[in-house]
Parts: structure tokens; C-alpha cells; sequence
């Protein structure tokens, strides 16, 4: 891709996730993400009906009557984008690869999060950590967030998301919001979710093809297998074939709701063929 297609790229998934965060997310994210804690803002004489533990000892003494401390909401927060660029993320038998709809949903979370000053920062994995963008505020950096999803070419095509957790747990030591997006093909990553979603606040993105579910009976079909590179003949006219795949898929589901259920985390399901608008509204609602 040279510069002028990918800037051109860019700019259609500016203009489309920026008006969906300036018209739709910005209050919702604004209410349903709170700040990280309460900072001290200045101190005043001691009212009716004051918290007495809020009392400024010091202060009190030396004017010789209460004075309470004031604090207010500290509301900067850091946004971490963990995107899954495996080449699972290539497939799509719809309008979009689910790559595609993954870079629009973390544009609309980051240019959400813009408006509310906070920072945001990019962590992109496969098995192994192929790309980092330190949190930072401003449009310019969520412009560069883009252009790395759009045109990043990972190292590997495999996954493994119990490595990409960890690394996060490593790099932020503050208390962060956490998208961690993918389709969640990967396992044996429950307990290191489960240690990250003790520090950070967590929500798994699941994006998703309806054809990913079950295989249709097309007979004997030559397929590759995107994270190994490798081409398999599969007898898809098989009954025990197709409900082998799907058993699989399923429980590669399973894993996924119950992983980030035990972990306190939320979750958010989207077909690339529907509507993340309502799926990131409804859910952003509902924990507000």
C-alpha cells in the first residue's frame, strides 16, 4: 500500500469512527469509565453536615477552628488497545475481514476517549508481541494508532492472548481501561486474564464471522489454515467433520465468556455483518 491509498484509508476511518465518538460514545464513555480515584483540591472551613473524617487536622490547629479537606474526581484515564493480529483476523466472508471492523471499533473507543483527554495506547500481539505504542493523548496519536492497524504486517500468524496480557500486566503499572480485541480462537489464557483483570478494567471484544461456526457440505475441500500457512483436504460432506468443527468453535466460545467471567471482566460479542455501534452503545450502557 503506498502512502497516498493508506493516508486515504486513514481519513475514511477517521471520518467514520469520529463522528460515531463525537455523537454517540463521547458521554457514554465519559459516564461509564470513571476516573481512578479522588485527588486532594484545596481545603475550606468545616460546614454542617461535613464528613468529619475530611477534618485537615493541621490546618485546624493553626486557625484555631475545622477546616475539611475538598477533593474531586481525578477523571484522566489511560485507554490500552490489545488488538489480536493473528491471520485468523484475515478471514471474512462478508463486506469485511474481521481485521477491518477491529480497526473501526478501536478508532470509535480511541477518538471516544480523546474527548475526554484521556491517553491511549496500542499493544498488538499474535504469539508473540509484534508491535507497542505507549499511552499518549491527542488526535495525531490516534491517527498513527490507525495507520499501524491498517498496515502493520505482524511477524508470526499465530495466537496466543494469555502472552499478550502478560506483557500489558508488565508495561502498566497504573490502573488502565483494557479492549482486548480478537476472535478469541486461542486458550490457556484464563489465569493470566484473571490477574490483569485484578488490576486493570477489563472488556474482551470478540469479532466474528457467521460462517466460522460450521462448515457447509461442499464435499472434499482443500483449505489453509491461516496461522499455520499450511493446506488441509477436509471431507466436509462428513457429518462427524462438520460437528467436529463446530464442537470446536463452540468451546473455543465457552472459553471466552467463562474465561472473563471468572476474571470480573466484561465482554461484547459482534458479527462482522452487524452493527458494533449497538453492540459498543449497549454495552457501555449497561454498565453505566
Amino acid at each position: 500500500m503506498d502512502t497516498k491509498e493508506l493516508l486515504k484509508k486513514v481519513r475514511k476511518i477517521e471520518i467514520k469512527t469520529r463522528r460515531l465518538s463525537d455523537h454517540i460514545f463521547g458521554g457514554e464513555y465519559h459516564s461509564t469509565f470513571k476516573g481512578r480515584g479522588m485527588t486532594f483540591s484545596e481545603v475550606r472551613k468545616y460546614q454542617f453536615g461535613d464528613d468529619v473524617r475530611s477534618i485537615d487536622w493541621n490546618v485546624t490547629a493553626k486557625y484555631n477552628e475545622p477546616f475539611v479537606k475538598v477533593f474531586e474526581e481525578e477523571r484522566e484515564l489511560t485507554m490500552m488497545l490489545v488488538v489480536d493480529v493473528s491471520g485468523s483476523e484475515f478471514f471474512g466472508t462478508q463486506s469485511q475481514f474481521k481485521k477491518e471492523v477491529i480497526t473501526e471499533i478501536a478508532a470509535t473507543l480511541a477518538f471516544s476517549a480523546t474527548q475526554n483527554n484521556d491517553k491511549i495506547g496500542l499493544l498488538m500481539f499474535s504469539d508473540q508481541i509484534e508491535n507497542y505504542i505507549p499511552p499518549k493523548k491527542g488526535k495525531s496519536h490516534v491517527l498513527r494508532i490507525i495507520r499501524e492497524l491498517i498496515e502493520f504486517k505482524p511477524k508470526s500468524k499465530k495466537t496466543d492472548i494469555g502472552k499478550g496480557l502478560k506483557y500489558l500486566s508488565n508495561v502498566m503499572k497504573k490502573k488502565a481501561i483494557v479492549f482486548v480485541l480478537s476472535d478469541f480462537m486461542g486458550d490457556d489464557y484464563q489465569q493470566t486474564l484473571k490477574i490483569t483483570g485484578n488490576k486493570h478494567d477489563v472488556t474482551g471484544i470478540r469479532v466474528y464471522d457467521q460462517r466460522e461456526k460450521e462448515i457447509p457440505n461442499l464435499g472434499l475441500v482443500q483449505m489453509l489454515d491461516e496461522e499455520t500457512n499450511e493446506y488441509i483436504t477436509v471431507n466436509t460432506g462428513s457429518k462427524s467433520v462438520r460437528r467436529s468443527y463446530t464442537d470446536h468453535y463452540l468451546d473455543r466460545v465457552k472459553y471466552f465468556e467463562e474465561s472473563f467471567k471468572l476474571s470480573g471482566s466484561g465482554v461484547i460479542n459482534t458479527r462482522v455483518d452487524e452493527s458494533y455501534v449497538k453492540k459498543l452503545l449497549g454495552y457501555f450502557k449497561r454498565r453505566g
